[in-house]
């Protein structure tokens, strides 16, 4: 059924054919194909057409199949993180959650999606696990305990690389298409949500499964935190992603709410967290702790624009809602012009070393970025342009930060040395 289905996609008279000849075959085939053929219009269609079958139902028939392939991918991914349980070392003394946390998060995503393809590319998968084989070589022969700034940075930016490869792969290793790398975005988006709330929930549960075993006078806190809570962390996002697959009617409508709820709320805090910054003198030219929480506050503004813009962009246009991302990132551009010239200034005083040439490398990226942003969010509010028009800046420039981050995490340790 998935292949009549691809094959007749151009075709509306023969899907409607399939559809009444075994809806409930049409419908699981459908599902299972979605994310090869998202960015399609007619998928759109059909997905709405067949989610609004269900609206009066409780939820959505599990798959087997899906659910087989989650507990695979799980399990998985739990193996991998109890490995120093298992081979009996210290996984402090080698820094393995630090430098395997990301790798092992993400080969459990890879997994989890290469598993639910309806047709297996090998050429694909044997790439996939190389870089993931090869990323792993690399940051465990690292020297581990006392580490350089080089080294730290590569703990830092490995998952972010990592992080493009399962976008990769979650596109189906299709580059050219920016659309797809816009869904792979909405994706992150959802999955962020749903992750967080798995964790407040699996938090919630261990404090009432400790407390319940401590009433009864037997402590297992520490058994519990090794092989459940860190087992739970790391399969999180991979339930998540299961339910944003299964469940696409529920979760389609979160990134959208969060954002209009969030955007204007960031927007406020940035305005008075400016004035404040003003008010009691504070200075990122010389205070490094302060320029460094410049910059993470940079960082997540920027993502809260970015996932605001992909959240939203499909649904209906709401004018106050882009009159605030671009007042948002008209002030983001602000910080990051005020973030870029403190560490050009450092930079001058003090030269170039790991850490202010990785700051220095992610704030250019990240102006230029804003500047086409914002050039964008003007043409929306002022021109009446789709919020498309912002969707596809994003979608391109997305590999520039995907090669900066390679850049980081393999060539400064040889650059800027080794300890």
């Amino acid at each position: 059924m998935e292949t009549a289905i691809k094959e007749n996609l151009n075709h509306p008279g023969e899907l409607e054919k399939l559809y009444r000849s075994d809806k409930k075959r049409f419908e699981k085939s459908f599902f299972a194909l979605y994310p090869e053929i998202v960015t399609l219009p007619m998928a759109d269609i059909w997905k709405a057409r067949l989610e609004f079958d269900h609206q009066a139902e409780p939820g959505r028939k599990v798959r087997k199949r899906d659910l087989l392939f989650l507990i695979i991918s799980c399990v998985m991914a739990g193996l991998l993180i109890k490995i120093p349980q298992l081979a009996g070392f210290d996984p402090d003394e080698y820094d393995y959650y630090v430098k395997n946390a990301g790798i092992i998060v993400f080969m459990g995503l890879s997994a989890y999606v290469f598993l639910t393809k309806s047709q297996l590319n090998l050429r694909n998968l044997i790439v996939s696990l190389l870089i993931y084989l090869l990323s792993a070589l690399y940051i465990n022969l690292l020297p581990a305990g006392e580490k350089s700034n080089s080294i730290t940075l590569t703990y830092i930016h490995l998952p972010l690389f990592l992080w493009c490869l399962y976008g990769v792969i979650f596109i189906d290793f299709d580059l050219k298409e920016p659309s797809k790398r816009i869904n792979y975005l909405k994706y992150n988006g959802d999955l962020a949500i749903l992750t967080l709330l798995i964790l407040i929930g699996g938090g919630a549960l261990t404090a009432v499964t400790i407390g319940l075993f401590s009433a009864i006078d037997l402590h297992i806190e520490n058994f519990y935190m090794e092989n459940i809570a860190i087992v739970g962390l790391v399969v999180s996002p991979i339930v998540a992603t299961y339910i944003i697959r299964s469940f696409p009617a529920i979760t389609d409508k979160l990134a959208p709410i969060i954002a209009r709820i969030f955007s204007p709320l960031v927007l406020v805090t940035l305005l008075v967290y400016l004035i404040f910054m003003i008010v009691t003198g504070k200075d990122p030219y010389n205070d490094r702790d302060f320029l460094l929480v410049f910059n993470l506050m940079l960082l997540g503004v920027m993502a809260i624009v970015v996932f605001s813009v992909a959240g939203t962009s499909t649904h209906e246009k709401q004018h106050f809602n882009e009159w605030i991302l671009f007042v948002l990132s008209l002030l983001t551009l602000a910080v990051d012009l005020v973030a870029l010239s403190a560490i050009i200034y450092r930079v001058g005083e003090f030269g170039f070393t790991a850490n202010r040439t990785a700051v220095l490398g992610s704030n250019l990226l990240i102006l230029v970025h804003l500047l086409l942003i914002t050039i964008d969010l003007f043409k929306v509010v002022w021109k009446g342009k789709e919020m498309k028009i912002v969707e596809q800046t994003i979608a391109k420039y997305l590999p520039f930060y995907a090669a900066w981050t390679l850049f980081v995490t393999f060539f400064f340790p040889a650059i800027f040395g080794w300890k």
